[in-house]
């Protein structure tokens, strides 16, 4: 899950991805960059705190450590869905319950908006089918409720075993280590 960025002076930039899925999102966001840097225009991550107008109050990254905490945290699971088993991952159902049980918000709606900013932020990632396709803005949210929406925390050692999107079997090799900077993983 290797891929090459050849910068202008002919410089080569190596980066691996733990797993398929994450390898086709960092080309897919690269591309995107590219392409509005060519178009003349000015390349930003668009902001969630703006766009869905969280209170200053919400620290997502201190949130985040809450949901990994291994005591009072959201559990991971084993998961199966259409002939795949997902490793180390979550429902959008168990994050909403969590999210209510810890009174981080009052109800499922602000829920929704929570999690959403966390996944557009990139501390929740999709893993499945239907989670995937919500995030490309193909539901009216980009997180969904619902217990066949499977999620993952990027340094959490998710993997899936079965078919891939390009019908190549995934390795069942574990991935983990201590985030250096988002979207860098340091191995073990």
């Amino acid at each position: 899950f290797v891929f090459k960025l050849t910068a202008a002076k002919q410089q080569d930039h190596f980066f691996q991805a733990a797993y398929l899925e994450e390898r086709d999102a960092w080309v897919k966001d690269i591309k995107k960059a590219i392409h509005c840097l060519d178009g003349g225009q000015r390349f930003a991550r668009k902001s969630t705190r703006k766009s869905i107008r969280l209170p200053e109050t919400i620290n997502l990254s201190a949130l985040y450590i809450s949901m990994k905490d291994p005591e009072t945290g959201i559990k991971e699971l084993k998961l199966e869905k259409d002939k795949k088993v997902f490793n180390h991952c979550f429902t959008g159902t168990s994050v909403i319950d969590w999210l209510v049980s810890s009174n981080s918000i009052r109800n499922r709606r602000e829920g929704l908006l929570l999690a959403s900013s966390l996944l557009s932020e990139g501390y929740l990632q999709p893993a499945g089918d239907t989670s995937k396709a919500a995030a490309e803005g193909l539901s009216d949210t980009p997180f969904l409720d619902l217990s066949d929406a499977y999620y993952y925390f990027p340094d959490s050692g998710f993997f899936c075993e079965g078919y891939s999107s390009d019908d190549d079997v995934v390795l069942k090799e574990e991935f983990r280590g201590t985030i250096v900077k988002q979207g860098c993983l340091l191995k073990q």
